[in-house]
């Protein structure tokens, strides 16, 4: 059997276990909360892994491991701004949040913020879901491009047919298990991925000698590969940092992040899949980085002509017999899939639940609302394959933006409604829109490029936002009460 062959049928039995756990988890779908949170039923281990694995897509296998051969040592910096990220998401928001949706039965991020704040629920739903979408359904498009070129370099299939595999599996064991199903299969890739990203930088750095050799060639083909600043000073340098530290403030906004902690089974189950994600995250970062580096020495050639993203699944086809690489690869295809699947269901959740059922009223009953959802994901999934066919390439202007989006919208509001009580609905609404409006104004204008990464500065304009409002609010409500 040739290696193309047998990496071929590990990936078909990859894609065949994902069908599989889909049916099962469709098994054990019958109401609203069922499809959209799992019955609030996810243990431990299911909510730390599918959590992370939902949050980081095929950057971590593919464009941490680029940036670490380009950057050297700097680069590893984005490692502590995503694992602060963790650590609040884990520590502060998980556990209020888990309490505060259970208590009010909301099902989504914008179920959320309008039951927290019902005088302007009907506002604060509106402008969540838009931002959502606008956020969402370009990366989602994006997300399956990147599953069509995986297909490509992995199997050899043709970019179109590809996509069309990918998408078909995501839509279909999305559409048909609901919440349950995607965090089924977000917690087997997630699997895949750490495992992936602690044995091939281990082999990466044997095959160089080991950790300190390492550093001494880098230092001999350019001595800015071992600087902790990338031979940065100055504001250059406090741009930099501020922009790699500052990727952790996306976390608390994100909801496909943040609705697994809605679906925790119990506090218990978020008190102990604090560790495990924490762990999972410092494994899948500093290995991602590691491989980035050893590879810069085995692959020097990538550094002029070719792809440093390409990396990771070029030294495991070079260095692995075919089935191990086959695993290998797959988990190139799990980070991908991991997070559109998430990306599409909370896509899909915003336009049935709070757009159709909430805000428009048009489904009342819970098989309605199953219903709803199901076509919202059949519909939203369907018309990102046609826009990744269709190669338009605009879509990836939404990606660069859409973490940063997210995070400035929700992550103050997030945080200021479960920590403080003078947060008003006024101050959520106007954190939301600033945030959102900020990140776009940012990016093109051009600010990323010449003074910092977007989301530091959306973050802290849609917190002043939120504040200034509420006690705006709170003082007329005063002078008038």
């Amino acid at each position: 059997m040739g290696a193309d062959t047998t990496i071929g049928l590990v990936v078909a039995a990859y894609m065949a276990a994902l069908l599989l756990l889909g049916w099962l988890a469709a098994r054990l779908t019958r109401s609203p909360e069922d499809f959209f949170l799992a019955g609030r039923s996810l243990g431990a281990w299911v909510t730390a892994i599918s959590s992370t694995a939902a949050s980081e897509s095929g950057w971590v296998v593919l464009g941490a491991v680029g940036m670490a051969y380009s950057g050297g040592v700097s680069a590893l910096w984005f490692a502590p701004g995503c694992l602060v990220g963790y650590l609040v998401n884990l520590y502060l928001v998980a556990p209020a949040l888990r309490r505060e949706s259970a208590q009010s039965g909301a099902l989504t991020l914008p179920d959320y913020l309008a039951f927290r704040y019902p005088s302007h629920a009907r506002s604060l739903r509106v402008a969540a879901v838009a931002v959502i979408l606008l956020s969402l359904a370009g990366y989602v498009a994006a997300q399956m491009t990147a599953t069509g070129k995986a297909m490509e370099a992995i199997l050899g299939l043709p970019y179109r047919t590809g996509i069309l595999l990918g998408g078909l599996v995501i839509v279909l064991y999305t559409f048909s298990g609901g919440f349950r199903a995607v965090s089924w299969t977000d917690f087997f890739q997630g699997l895949i991925m750490v495992c992936a990203l602690v044995g091939m930088p281990l082999l990466a750095l044997a095959a160089v000698g080991g950790y300190g050799p390492l550093l001494g060639k880098l230092a001999e083909v350019d001595p800015t590969l071992v600087s902790v600043t990338g031979g940065k000073s100055g504001k250059a340098l406090v741009s930099f940092l501020v922009g790699m530290l500052g990727i952790g403030l996306g976390y608390p906004g994100q909801p496909h992040v943040l609705t697994r902690y809605m679906a925790a089974a119990s506090h218990e189950k978020i008190r102990q899949s604090q560790i495990i994600a924490m762990v999972w995250g410092v494994l899948v970062f500093y290995g991602a980085g590691f491989l980035g580096l050893a590879g810069r020495l085995l692959m020097p050639q990538l550094a002029t002509a070719g792809d440093p993203e390409q990396l990771f699944p070029l030294l495991a086809k070079s260095m692995l017999p075919p089935l191990v690489a086959g695993v290998m690869l797959a988990a190139i295809l799990s980070a991908i899939m991991s997070t559109v699947s998430s990306q599409l269901l909370v896509a899909a959740s915003a336009t049935s639940r709070d757009l159709v059922e909430q805000v428009l009223g048009a489904t009342r009953s819970g098989k309605a609302s199953v219903l709803a959802g199901r076509l919202s994901v059949l519909a939203l999934g369907l018309a990102a394959v046609l826009v990744a066919v269709g190669e338009v390439r605009v879509v990836f202007w939404f990606v660069l933006f859409a973490w940063s989006g997210l995070g400035a919208a929700f992550g103050p509001v997030v945080l200021a409604s479960l920590f403080s009580k003078k947060l008003t609905g006024g101050g959520a609404l106007a954190g939301i829109i600033t945030g959102f409006a900020v990140t776009v104004l940012w990016k093109v204008t051009g600010l990323s490029d010449l003074v910092m990464y977007e989301l530091p500065p959306a973050f802290a304009l849609a917190a002043l936002a939120a504040w200034l409002i509420s006690a705006w609010q709170s003082r007329r409500h005063y002078t008038t009460g």
